[in-house]
């Protein structure tokens, strides 16, 4: 049995994924149920899962599967409750093929906060616009909450990141020596360095020789995120 708001959501994502060929964001889901948050969405959609009505897909962006609808929702002559939706039509129309193409395509991306320019050189405070989103392949991304930052400066150039480049981190507080981390400095700078640990500083390497490693005590350095890719465009 589900709730009202369940049936609606279920109704409207099943609807959306026959008209755009992928599912609706949350924040479309929200409008359509009239909620303040996004927070009551992913309520809904952990009850619809965990009754077998939809599926979620690992690492991708706006990846819900429609697996079956109550009777109520299906027309006449449909199969009964718990009877999987087909999704392939009997015959395959050239339509069909295009949608179930971009459909697939778009879930194998991710589209990332666009937070602003971090420096790789003189550190520069990381703009968080949220109005921003990058589009990344989500085979790149581990398990954890991602952002993407763009890259002003060159002092990073030996270890393959230029000016201009679009880095992909992974949002932690904590990282191994030797990763490439976003760290904030005195909790106002925000550069893209190499991580080393020496003793009981920490000491943030450029990977030019132009520029000098910067040696802290680890109550002035936070880490923000360690580095997972790279995004260059030509």
């Amino acid at each position: 049995m589900l709730t009202r708001k369940q049936h609606e959501l279920l109704l409207f994502i099943h609807r959306y994924l026959g008209e755009h060929g992928i599912s609706p964001s949350f924040d479309e889901m929200k409008e359509a149920l009239a909620l303040k948050s996004k927070s009551g969405i992913h309520r809904l959609i952990t009850g619809l899962e965990e009754r077998g009505f939809i599926r979620r897909l690992a690492h991708r962006a706006r990846a819900l599967e429609v697996m079956k609808m109550p009777d109520e929702a299906l027309p006449t002559g449909r199969a009964q409750r718990g009877t999987p939706v087909a999704e392939t039509p009997s015959v395959i129309t050239p339509d069909f093929r295009r949608r179930r193409e971009t459909r697939e395509l778009a879930a194998d991306t991710v589209s990332l906060p666009l937070y602003g320019r971090i420096a790789a050189g003189t550190p520069i405070e990381a703009l968080r616009d949220n109005a921003n989103m990058f589009d990344v392949p989500a085979s790149i991304l581990t398990r954890g909450e991602h952002y993407a930052l763009e890259v002003s400066g060159d002092s990073m150039v030996e270890a393959g990141i230029h000016d201009g480049d679009t880095v992909i981190i992974e949002r932690c507080d904590s990282a191994e020596t030797g990763s490439i981390i976003v760290a904030l400095v005195d909790g106002q700078e925000v550069t893209l360095k190499r991580l080393r640990r020496k003793g009981n500083s920490v000491a943030l390497e450029a990977a030019n020789p132009d520029y000098e490693t910067r040696i802290f005590p680890p109550n002035r350095v936070k880490i923000q995120g360690r580095l997972i890719g790279l995004i260059r465009q030509y």
